[in-house]
């Protein structure tokens, strides 16, 4: 995006960002008073045309969850932070966000509405010699509700800000209703009004606000967007919601928000009609027992949504070990390969990737769709799991891909084909058994095995980087990943059934990356040590009911506070 372009919408999302951040600092740390107006009030004063909305609730209940988690490190590191957000803050003057901003801000609502389209292009002047600019797209605008809970505090903070140094204001009359417009040293203008005595909207352009006054006298708004009712009143289900996204029109903001980018144009056809099949989308963050969790339904169009979906019984889990520190699984990847080279015909550089690597394959004897993908019905799993054995003692982990399947015959004959191939690159082929399974080995002299593979059980196999790996899992002796405390407390607790996992474990992995820092040399730093010591880990899972919705559900596992 050219840095013309940036003036106006970069400045007012930062600024937002760093006052929300703030406002969730100072909750976290205090917690807020309470909050008076909730998602729909504030939606009913913002257009209809704004492309999506997000409120960040000021509710006491929600944000007092959220500090019984944080190591000692953590807190004070949220606490200095903050201390140097009040210092910026009272730079100039004598602002302070406890005194004078806190008792009277209600919820929040952050709104991007479509671009001032009548707004004339600005140019800068050519120098000498030089080709005039061609007119940048405006930008989509920045409009923020602002609820008020304490009407006096308010106003006692309106007269405190417009005594402050450096800060000139001026009130112009639009339609009955005051605009006040305050402008810094730095001359960053900010346009706001009080409407109903219960909101502020502010912007850092005068057309939002007036569109927002619009609204209130009467005019369509957010809420009676299609579709936007109906997420705004039922949201995302968490606990303690801290904030909620709102897009009626997902379709709509994507095709607004490239018209406002001048690479729009590169963007493939077929790709934006892929992003129709998203009608709408919800999403909401909260805190519960085990951490910060996100929650996203998105309504899809049953006509375009293409890719299938399966449930997995995620019995495939019990084939790591409890040790495993990072998984994917999921079911049915043959399926999803059909699907994807379906779709390759409306992209034709994608369909001749797809025609390469079958043209690779093949010179090797191997046919990509059935000998790799076809025999890849059911559950499957990618795993790295600790070891420093062997020939992964110098990184200290190794892999594992475990697989269900309904066409035993033809993964044989695959695996068969592999192991071929690796004798002419000079690698040794060994077999061997462990637990009594019979596993086949690709060793590398004086080193160890390099891969491994082998059958579990009649209908499940894995193939395992690193000899070790291939021991742990042939063994099964020790407890096994579904059944860890850690697995439980990281993703337990998400919504079941569902299409499998994505899983990390955050203390196992900071061991493996503590371990790289040291041997480079380049420790992580204090302050990103202590938010990551915070973390307990990090899951993801996904599901769709039918073809016209799907839900993702995330949970970042937190660590319970040990501050006294």
């Amino acid at each position: 995006m050219p840095e013309s372009k940036s003036k106006i919408l970069i400045p007012v999302v930062g600024a937002t960002v760093v006052v929300v951040g703030s406002l969730a600092a100072y909750m976290y740390l205090r917690g807020p008073a309470g909050d008076s107006s909730g998602a729909l009030g504030s939606a009913k004063l913002v257009p209809s045309t704004a492309l999506m909305a997000t409120y960040i609730t000021t509710d006491p209940q929600a944000w007092e969850k959220l500090r019984q988690f944080g190591t000692p490190e953590a807190q004070k590191l949220v606490a200095k932070e903050l201390e140097n957000f009040n210092k910026q803050m009272s730079k100039d003057g004598n602002i302070s966000y406890e005194k004078d901003i806190k008792p009277w801000v209600g919820g929040v609502m952050v709104a991007l509405l479509p671009a001032n389209a009548t707004k004339p292009a600005q140019f800068s002047t050519p120098a000498p010699g030089t080709t005039l600019p061609t007119a940048s797209q405006p930008e989509p605008q920045v409009l923020m509700v602002v609820g008020i809970k304490d009407k006096l505090s308010a106003l006692n903070f309106g007269n405190k800000l417009k005594e402050q140094k450096g800060i000139k204001s001026q009130e112009t009359d639009y339609k009955g209703e005051k605009i006040t417009e305050v402008k810094t040293e730095s001359g960053q203008p900010t346009y706001s009004a009080i409407l109903n005595n219960s909101y502020i909207v502010l912007s850092p352009e005068k057309a939002p606000v007036e569109k927002a006054i619009d609204t209130y006298k009467g005019q369509a708004s957010f809420v009676t967007k299609q579709d936007a009712s109906n997420i705004l009143s039922k949201g995302a289900d968490v606990k303690n919601s801290l904030a909620q996204i709102y897009i009626p029109d997902y379709p709509g903001m994507v095709k607004q928000l490239l018209a406002a980018n001048p690479q729009a144009s590169q963007v493939n056809p077929q790709t934006l009609k892929q992003l129709e099949q998203v009608k709408s989308m919800v999403a909401a963050v909260g805190v519960d027992d085990a951490g910060v969790r996100l929650k996203a339904i998105a309504n899809l169009d049953p006509q375009l949504n293409k890719f299938p979906y399966q449930s997995t019984p995620s019995t495939i889990l019990g084939k790591f070990p409890a040790e495993t520190f990072a998984l994917i699984s999921g079911q049915g990847i043959s399926r999803g390969w059909s699907t994807v080279v379906e779709q390759s015909q409306d992209y034709p550089e994608f369909k001749q990737a797809i025609e390469q690597v079958r043209a690779q394959t093949k010179l090797v004897n191997i046919d990509l769709d059935k000998d790799i993908f076809g025999w890849m019905d059911k559950e499957f799993a990618f795993g790295a799991i600790p070891s420093n054995q062997g020939i992964l003692a110098s990184v200290g982990f190794g892999g594992a891909w475990v697989f269900d399947t309904s066409d035993r015959k033809t993964a044989e004959a695959t695996l068969t084909k592999l192991d071929t191939l690796a004798k002419t690159q000079n690698i040794n082929i060994t077999s061997r058994n462990i637990g009594g399974k019979d596993i086949t080995q690709w060793e590398i002299p004086q080193q160890g095995a390099l891969f491994a593979h082998g059958w579990l059980d009649e209908d499940t196999v894995f193939l395992a980087v690193g000899g070790p790996v291939a021991e742990t899992l042939a063994n099964a002796k020790n407890q096994t990943l579904d059944n860890s405390d850690n697995f439980k407390a990281i993703a337990g607790s998400l919504q079941k059934p569902n299409g499998g996992y994505f899983y990390i474990d955050m203390d196992r992995t900071m061991t493996l990356v503590n371990r790289f820092a040291t041997q480079t040399q380049q420790p992580i730093p204090p302050e990103a040590n202590a938010i990551l010591s915070s973390i307990r880990g990090l899951s993801m899972t996904a599901n769709s009911p039918d073809k016209s919705s799907s839900q993702v559900e995330m949970l970042l596992a937190l660590k319970p506070s040990t501050a006294k």
